[in-house]
């Protein structure tokens, strides 16, 4: 029986100022598929996913987090979430109907706690996808994305009342408090999580590639591609995956991971992890420790001049 109305993460959507950039970045360098490009907006799939698309990316002077989308099952499901949100008094951007994105589909628009554009969405077209075959050190699909609040705790409590999220696992520290919420829609460990920040921003986005192996190639092709690695390659301990950031033409993180764990809800009790302990943030010990520069390069711009503003359809 499913605990959230939400199945899965789709995509995310950025505006860029460097557009150009980072359009060769994801196309030549990252290993994603243009599904769709208009001049002004670029859609890029995963080639081993069914999604239309894994993130969405728009010329803008402006940068921003446009959007962040998730999955329900069918539209008795997103209706009901509507109603709930509207009874809640959540605001929604659009009412449920016809979507006019790539892939059309059945949704609808709202804000969350702190203002950021979310969509729900069900019978989207399933995309020609294919099996990523060994040593193809492409993304498979995207794993997850980590949003920067400067209210954590109400931002949790927000997406586990209105959205069914559950907590997965903790990440604290003794003398600060608790810094990280891995949250999960499904039994994939996280398809969220929220990071204490200074300011609501995408802290980063995360993309799944086939195995140890590919993970390690596509790692080493953006080192090589001369993009800045911030940390990694290493093995985080809540949720078990592996992890190598990047910072994008853009100023954004973005991670290749794999192995990323699944959960067994009737046997699952979240942790809660010292930040402390050097194996918390890399069980391996290879990327290098957690430090205040990485922490800072992941604040990421400020969103709060756009928060509550709605994105272009």
């Amino acid at each position: 029986m499913p605990f959230s109305p939400i199945t899965h993460i789709r995509h995310f959507d950025i505006a860029v100022p460097d557009f150009d950039k980072q359009i060769e970045f994801y196309k030549n360098h990252w290993g994603l598929t243009v599904q769709h490009d208009d001049g002004n907006v670029v859609y890029f799939a995963a080639e081993g996913s069914p999604e239309q698309y894994v993130t969405r990316v728009r010329r803008s002077h402006d940068k921003r987090l446009d959007l962040v989308a998730f999955g329900a099952a069918d539209r008795e499901s997103v209706d009901q979430l509507a109603q709930q949100l509207g009874t809640a008094g959540v605001r929604l951007i659009t009412e449920p109907g016809s979507l006019q994105t790539l892939g059309g589909g059945y949704g609808f628009r709202f804000f969350d706690l702190e203002g950021r554009t979310i969509e729900v969405s069900t019978e989207v077209e399933v995309r020609q996808h294919r099996k990523i075959e060994e040593r193809e050190a492409i993304p498979v699909r995207l794993s997850h994305v980590v949003l920067n609040s400067n209210q954590p705790e109400a931002m949790r409590a927000w997406y586990e009342k209105h959205l069914g999220f559950r907590l997965s696992d903790t990440l604290n520290h003794p003398h600060v408090g608790d810094l990280f919420y891995f949250m999960r829609c499904s039994t994939q460990h996280h398809s969220m999580a929220i990071a204490r920040g200074p300011h609501a921003s995408l802290q980063h986005a995360s993309f799944e590639l086939r195995g140890l192996d590919e993970y390690m190639r596509g790692s080493g092709r953006i080192i090589r591609a001369g993009y800045r690695k911030i940390w990694g390659p290493g093995r985080h301990a809540a949720g078990d995956n592996t992890f190598t950031y990047f910072v994008d033409p853009n100023g954004n993180t973005m991670e290749m991971t794999t192995e990323l764990e699944t959960i067994d809800e009737d046997t699952w009790h979240p942790h809660i992890f010292d930040v402390q302990e050097p194996e918390t943030s890399d069980q391996w010990g290879t990327g290098g420790d957690m430090d205040e520069f990485i922490t800072k390069e992941m604040f990421n711009d400020s969103d709060n001049d756009h928060l509550f503003v709605a994105p272009p359809v």
